[in-house]
């Protein structure tokens, strides 16, 4: 296992460096963590050394944390958004409002020091703001040194006590985390809905906890052979001290810590082929076990697809765990609700494990470009779970498409540059994140051709991993493996709400000629293919670029003969296609019949005699 650790690190340490000869940069954390954990009241304390290297060309004069855990309280910016958007998320609605205080989460600080000294801090909501004593320069490492107590909270939202299915503890979010500083400054963003963006670093966690609780999460359990539960190495005889253990977990390169606790877990393992070990945790309760353990084999063949479709997964482990509030995608782990029907509980496992890679390597600032990663995790694990599945749906993004359409049409649409707090309706924030950035990726492979997409994919992975990427840097891979000018498609599509809506105007026959216009009605240019079936039955394709795309894709359906057509300037409403044969000769004409061109009015798409 160290030698695998110490590969990850050099694979990482190569990366950052071919980084720095572009001018890129990131800051970088280690941190080193114990908490013990009372499981009568829910309360913990907690040390924390935060070795904190300033590789900005920025002087520092202060630092911010992340008190995720005060969220959940009466009166939290949570609470109080929760309260007053049109269509609040089920699971909160004014359940915080009501909380008692032995019910609430917590995070107190109760010391902080900067190299050994004493810095002044204060609490706001969900945020700690540090006033440095001395700055931090360029190229400097410090060392933070804090003393904090916890309390989780009851279950709510992803963390928590005590979920709806009886898990003890679902861990995450769940310490003192320090703010992402990058090129945009710093983004200490209060805890209010959504989700997070962090700092790689390297985490050494100890937890001290009651002896009959089973623990999963981030990481390499350190000391397996003391721990058992499963964790031993086989013919081991493990014999627990006192009345508590204590779990010593190692990560490399993440951005997040989580764990989840429960004395009734049961711990399977499985090994993926050339990757890395599955681990299992769940409820010992009978109507799950059969599930649970017929999910093992598909988690399996998920973790061979995604290594497969976007690159090899890191690290060598990842847990999925019984646990949470539906599901959630955390470093080398997710939780999961687990008492459900099996296509479910694969589907969820599918969704946060496509994640790993999106969320927990890419890893994209969820506050501002959230569509990046639930849109592409939510493209990827669709075609995943109809593989993995056997569904043999010829297209099974339908329902992604639908959701975007009820978006466009819905009125409620904000462009994808919101912030994702800020959406008036959670419907919106939901359609425009997983549904729209799903299309996004789907319909780039309309644009620049399918294969090229999935170049991309790969491409776009293996430049970005551990380098929190832009939308601009999924557009400038797609750009260089297909040739064509992607600027119009990612202006339009994520920072407006035009609608793409092209239509068949009209058909009309002179001297046996037949003359076809079609009109765009939306606001948004694209690229059109138009299909021509015959009465013979043959079908012949036409294909209109548009000009500012500078290029054009391959035929996506090479055994179909098809005319690249003049391109399409986007000023024009209108464009003429003539064909040399008689309107009579015409059984239908469509666009798009591929269905991956995302018009918001395909009533007007075709015609038909």
């Amino acid at each position: 296992m160290h030698k695998k650790i110490v590969l990850v690190f050099s694979f990482v340490t190569l990366g950052l460096i071919a980084q720095n000869n572009t001018s890129y940069w990131q800051q970088k954390v280690d941190y080193t963590m114990s908490v013990d954990m009372n499981v009568e009241n829910f309360q913990y304390d907690g040390s924390q050394e935060l070795i904190y290297t300033n590789n900005s060309p920025d002087t520092l004069n202060r630092v911010f944390y992340h008190l995720y855990f005060n969220a959940f309280q009466p009166g939290s910016e949570m609470d109080v958004r929760s309260r007053n958007i049109p269509d609040p998320d089920p699971r909160v609605q004014d359940r915080i409002s009501k909380l008692t205080p032995s019910e609430i989460g917590y995070i107190k600080v109760s010391s902080l020091e900067q190299n050994g000294s004493a810095v002044k801090y204060n609490v706001e909501g969900t945020v700690l703001e540090v006033t440095l004593g001395k700055a931090i320069v360029p190229g400097e490492k410090v060392t933070f040194s804090m003393k904090f107590q916890g309390q989780v909270p009851k279950q709510i939202r992803r963390s928590g006590r005590n979920n709806k299915e009886g898990v003890a503890l679902s861990m995450t979010q769940w310490y003192p985390k320090i703010a992402e500083y990058d090129f945009e400054g710093w983004h200490a963003d209060p805890y209010i809905a959504r989700e997070f963006h962090g700092v790689w670093g390297d985490f050494d966690v100890t937890i001290h906890i009651d002896k009959t609780y089973v623990l999963g999460g981030s990481g390499y359990l350190q000391n397996p052979d003391e721990i058992g539960h499963g964790y031993e190495t086989p013919g081991t005889k493990v014999k627990a001290k006192g009345k508590k253990l204590s779990w010593h977990f190692k990560a490399p390169n993440v951005h997040d810590f989580t764990w989840a606790a429960d004395p009734e877990y049961v711990h399977d393992k499985v090994q993926v082929p050339n990757g890395p070990v599955l681990h299992f945790l769940y409820k010992n309760k009978k109507e799950i076990l059969d599930n649970w353990k017929d999910l093992q084999p598909k988690s399996v063949e998920l973790m061979q697809y995604f290594s497969d479709k976007i690159g090899k997964y890191p690290y060598d482990q990842y847990s999925i765990i019984q646990g949470g509030d539906g599901g959630m995608e955390y470093a080398m782990c997710t939780l999961i609700t687990g008492e459900r029907k099996f296509g479910s509980l694969v589907g969820v496992t599918a969704h946060e494990m496509a994640h790993a890679w999106f969320q927990h390597i890419l890893a994209t600032n969820e506050a501002k470009h959230e569509w990046m990663d639930e849109g592409f995790t939510s493209y990827i694990s669709t075609l995943a779970m109809n593989e993995v599945m056997k569904q043999n749906n010829p297209n099974s993004l339908k329902g992604m498409y639908q959701g975007y359409m009820q978006l466009a049409n819905s009125g409620i649409e904000q462009p994808q540059t919101t912030q994702a707090d800020r959406y008036g309706h959670n419907s919106a924030y939901g359609a425009s994140a997983y549904a729209k950035g799903a299309v996004f990726l789907s319909q780039l492979g309309y644009i620049i051709g399918e294969d090229n997409l999935a170049k991309t994919i790969k491409r776009y992975y293996n430049e970005w991993k551990f380098k929190h990427p832009t939308p601009n840097d999924i557009k400038r891979i797609a750009e260089k493996i297909s040739g064509i000018q992607l600027d119009w498609y990612l202006t339009d599509w994520t920072q407006t709400t035009n609608i793409i809506d092209y239509g068949v105007k009209e058909v009309v026959e002179n001297n046996n000629e037949t003359t076809i216009t079609l009109e765009r009605v939306g606001q948004m240019p694209m690229p059109v293919d138009l299909y021509v079936e015959y009465n013979d039955g043959t079908i012949e394709s036409f294909y209109m670029p548009i000009r500012m795309m500078r290029g054009e894709k391959e035929n996506p359906i090479p055994a179909m003969q098809r005319t690249v057509l003049s391109d399409w300037p986007w000023t024009h409403p209108t464009y003429d296609i003539k064909i040399s044969k008689p309107k009579a000769d015409i059984k239908s004409i469509k666009i798009d019949i591929t269905r991956t061109l995302a018009d918001a009015n395909p009533n007007n798409n075709s015609f038909s005699q």
